[in-house]
């Protein structure tokens, strides 16, 4: 008798947690995620919000003093599933007051309700306008997390098509490769607390959709090179996705397009780069 009463209240447990689990799933599935302008910021910087392809586009300048040429376009991360956090807003007002830069942060479509073809819709026409104003001497590309490969598979993108490429691109613990098939993966996640190998890849099924699994526009570890230049990476030993920081190093190399790694020793995200190897 209380095998079965504890039986029906394991089932019962169960069942709610699947009823949740769906409706969190539907939620993200009809709600459509967007960043929120941060009032913190506001206070010490400018911050102007434009409207582009229906999505937001955010442009974080320095309030006051001395203001330079230089625009760094950001793409935050967040696993293409979460819109930028208040540790992305911190960095980025960091960023502004250090650099005396011009921001320019996309909000660019989330998924599971969007996918990659979504994201390039509107991060792709976003980059050629901005190259067509800015000098390339004068614009960083740079990105965090999936933000990062993000960043490169737009960069391989456009390269091919002749697009001019940025002086300079800054990777913070990219995730290059959504279907974190390294074999060395599994030796790092021992050490990862933040990021779980299976959540991510989750995160990338969704991402990539039915036709983007393979595709270089989700792994910009398999995209093209060769007429990239000046990447700079930042990586930590304990963060999962740094394995395929040097396969794609490596990948570099044999076009001969060099890629500065700067490792940390035992940090594990973009928020912990703290102790340098």
């Amino acid at each position: 008798m209380m095998k079965k009463i504890v039986r029906k209240a394991i089932l019962s447990v169960l069942l709610i947690l699947f009823i949740i689990t769906l409706l969190v799933i539907g939620y993200y599935f009809v709600v459509d995620i967007e960043t929120k302008e941060p009032e913190e910021v506001k206070a010490v910087c400018e911050l102007k919000t434009e409207n582009y392809k229906d999505r937001k586009v955010f442009i974080i300048s320095p309030k006051e003093g001395i203001k330079t040429e230089q625009k760094i376009l950001y793409f935050h991360g967040g696993s293409y599933v979460a819109e930028a956090s208040k540790e992305h807003w911190k960095f980025i007002e960091k960023l502004v007051l250090d650099t005396k830069a011009t921001i320019i942060m996309p909000d660019y479509p989330l998924t599971p309700k969007y996918h990659y073809q979504d994201v390039f819709a509107m991060v792709e026409p976003l980059y050629k306008e901005i190259i067509e104003k800015v000098k390339p001497e004068q614009l960083i590309v740079m990105g965090d997390s999936a933000g990062g490969g993000l960043g490169l598979a737009l960069l391989e993108k456009v390269s091919q098509e002749g697009i001019s490429m940025p002086e300079k691109t800054i990777l913070i613990s990219p995730w290059l490769d959504v279907r974190l098939k390294n074999p060395k993966i599994a030796q790092v996640q021992e050490q990862d607390k933040e990021l779980n190998k299976e959540t991510l890849r989750l995160a990338g099924i969704a991402y990539s959709g039915e036709e983007g699994k393979d595709s270089y526009l989700v792994n910009p570890i398999e995209g093209d090179l060769s007429k990239l230049k000046n990447i700079t990476i930042f990586t930590g030993t304990y963060d999962i996705l740094n394995p395929d920081v040097y396969v794609l190093k490596e990948k570099a190399e044999q076009v001969k397009v060099k890629i500065e790694v700067k490792e940390y020793e035992k940090a594990r995200s973009y928020m912990d780069n703290s102790r340098k190897k």
